[in-house]
């Protein structure tokens, strides 16, 4: 499940201790493309401030306008946000690009709730997972919640020609305890089978450049976000050696019935 980060955390392997800050900022120093904002910002990672006032303080505007991601210590959560800014660097800052617009018309027409646009990209952001496939089949599974048939019937070519990245930070601070029930919000990327012989660091660069694309289209919605029950994927779970594992209902779950009237 960690795989997609495995490359910038090749930077902890002789750490002692937390990776702090300082640590996080050699990390993008050393980055062979540096993340950076729309509004052409250097993002660089900063202890997290009091909390903000002003507009252009808050979390994701902050980013925007400044470049600064709010980390706090010893944590998992802000620990896995730097490592996807520093992992998928492009669609991290669609993301924010996209959070910042829409609060700045929620925050110029007073709106107290948050829009679908920004509920989207902050459900993918926490939650997201991108499933890269050169089979159109398994995809049509996937969507149509025939997970049986897609994960155990159709198993070789699942590990063959489909893999999953963890996108979401929440995902991956999640996957620390993986437990039954873990569910991703997935996109789909359809790619040519020689994605797969690629290097991981091509694979990364090729998702980013994909997933920013299908992010700045808009047409990510909550209604486009893909159920994935992670722990369902061939290895990712001892359980699912065995064939009843794809039979617990409540986890692998039927496609809902949507009644029009």
């Amino acid at each position: 499940m960690f795989m997609p980060l495995s490359p910038v955390s090749q930077g902890f392997e002789h750490l002692h201790g937390w990776p702090d800050i300082s640590v996080l900022e050699r990390l993008r120093n050393s980055a062979a493309v540096k993340p950076m904002t729309y509004s052409g910002k250097l993002v660089h990672f900063v202890p997290q401030s009091a909390a903000p006032q002003e507009f252009s303080q808050q979390y994701e505007p902050r980013i925007y306008l400044s470049g600064e991601v709010q980390t706090r210590p010893n944590n998992w959560h802000d620990l896995f946000n730097a490592l996807v800014w520093l992992t998928f660097s492009r669609s991290k800052a669609e993301l924010n690009r996209l959070h910042y617009q829409a609060l700045l018309q929620e925050y110029g027409n007073d709106k107290k709730q948050r829009g679908t646009l920004r509920d989207a990209a902050t459900m993918f952001d926490e939650s997201g997972v991108v499933v890269v496939s050169s089979d159109a089949g398994l995809c049509n599974l996937l969507q149509d919640f025939e997970w049986k048939q897609l994960f155990w019937k159709q198993r070789k070519a699942v590990c063959n020609h489909m893999r999953f990245f963890l996108f979401g930070h929440g995902l991956y601070e999640k996957s620390l305890k993986p437990y039954a029930g873990m569910t991703g919000k997935g996109v789909i990327l359809s790619v040519e089978r020689d994605f797969f012989n690629q290097s991981l660091a091509v694979q990364l660069a090729m998702i980013d450049s994909m997933l920013e694309d299908l992010l700045s289209s808009g047409k990510v919605g909550n209604f486009t976000l893909s159920p994935v029950p992670l722990l369902g994927y061939p290895g990712w779970s001892e359980d699912n050696l065995n064939e009843s594992y794809y039979d617990d209902s409540h986890y692998f779950r039927s496609r809902p019935i949507h009644v029009t009237v």
